[in-house]
C-alpha cells in the first residue's frame, strides 16, 4: 500500500462569491497556533486581517508537516514517500521537502473555485524564504516569490563569506540541504553556483527580496548584489528593472520591477512593513 503524508492547511480568504482571489502563500516556520483560525494571537508574522482588507486570500502551512527542523526527525515527513532521497549525494532534505509541499498545496489550489491559482504568491522568512526561492525555482506556476530575510543560501551571495556561511549552515542544521553541499564548508568559491543564479532561474516571473538593517547575519549587501547580478537574465526578457547602482535607502522599497528589494529597518523579523509591501508589489502586477 502506498504510503500518504498529511499536510495541513489553514486559508482565509475574502469572499468566494465573489471573484476568484490572489492568494499569498505561507511556508510557516514558527508557532503551530499563530496561523490557526481559532488563535486569540495576533503577530505581525501572520497578518491574515491585512491580507483580507486589501483583497488577497492568505495561506499557511506548517514546515513541520512536510519535514520537521531537526536533525533526528526531518525524515518524518515528505521523505517518508521518497527515502532514496536521504543517501543520494544530491538528494532532498528538509529545505526541499517545504519547497515540495508547497507545490502541493499548489495542486489544491487549482480546484479551489474560490482561488485564482494563476496568481498564488509563494512566501517565506528566513529558513522558509530559502525555501520559497527554491520552491519558485522548481514551480513555473508560483506567479511571484517573496523571499524574506533569507541570508546565506536563500538570496545572499555565498562567495562573500559574510555572516551566516555554508559551512555554519552545514554544522547548525545539517538536515537542510543535500550531503554534498557540505563540500563547500570553508570552500565556497568552488561552488559552481552562486545565489543570482537561484533568483535568475525564477524569470522572467516577479521576485521581491528583502533584508532588514540590523540583520547582518544575512548579509544586506550580498543579497542586494544577488539581485542586481540575476538583472542580465530579466534583461533578456525585456522586463522593467529599476534596481539603483547602490543598495536603496533604509525603509525605501523598489517596488516597480520585476525584481524587488527593500531594507527594513530593524531585526530578523517579518513584519506589517514587510508585508504591507509585499501588497503593493503584487499589486504592481497583478493588480485586479
Amino acid at each position: 500500500m502506498a504510503k500518504a503524508i498529511d499536510i495541513h492547511l489553514t486559508k482565509f480568504i475574502t469572499n468566494p462569491l465573489q471573484t476568484k482571489a490572489p492568494l499569498f502563500l505561507l511556508i510557516y516556520t514558527r508557532g503551530k497556533r499563530n496561523p490557526d483560525p481559532s488563535s486569540d494571537l495576533v503577530r505581525e508574522v501572520w497578518r491574515a486581517e491585512l491580507m483580507i482588507g486589501c483583497g488577497y486570500a492568505i495561506a499557511a502551512f506548517h514546515v513541520e508537516d512536510a519535514a520537521p527542523d531537526f536533525m533526528d526527525s526531518y525524515q518524518n515527513g515528505v521523505l517518508q514517500l521518497y527515502p532514496e532521497q536521504l543517501t543520494a549525494g544530491n538528494g532532498m532534505k528538509a529545505i526541499g521537502a517545504w519547497a515540495w509541499a508547497a507545490s502541493r498545496a499548489l495542486d489544491y489550489f487549482e480546484t479551489d473555485k474560490a482561488i485564482d491559482a494563476n496568481k498564488v504568491f509563494i512566501v517565506g522568512h528566513s529558513r522558509g524564504g530559502k525555501a520559497a526561492l527554491w520552491a519558485g525555482d522548481q514551480d513555473q506556476r508560483f506567479a511571484i516569490v517573496f523571499s524574506n530575510c533569507s541570508g546565506n543560501t536563500g538570496a545572499a551571495l555565498s562567495r562573500r563569506r559574510f555572516g551566516e556561511t555554508v559551512k555554519v549552515i552545514n554544522t547548525r542544521f545539517p538536515h537542510w540541504f543535500a550531503n554534498n553541499y557540505k563540500k563547500y564548508n570553508d570552500n565556497e568559491n568552488a561552488l559552481p553556483v552562486d545565489q543570482h543564479m537561484l533568483i535568475a532561474l525564477i524569470a522572467p516571473r516577479p521576485v521581491y527580496v528583502t533584508s532588514a538593517s540590523k540583520d547582518l547575519w544575512a548579509d544586506p549587501k550580498g543579497t542586494y548584489l544577488s539581485l542586481q547580478h540575476a538583472e542580465k537574465v530579466y534583461a533578456l526578457y525585456k522586463k522593467p528593472l529599476t534596481l539603483t547602482p547602490t543598495p536603496p535607502a533604509i525603509n525605501h522599497p523598489i517596488i516597480r520591477s520585476f525584481l524587488g528589494y527593500h531594507n527594513r529597518e530593524g531585526i530578523h523579523d517579518l513584519t506589517a512593513f514587510d508585508w504591507n509591501n509585499f501588497i503593493l508589489f503584487a499589486n504592481y502586477h497583478y493588480k485586479k
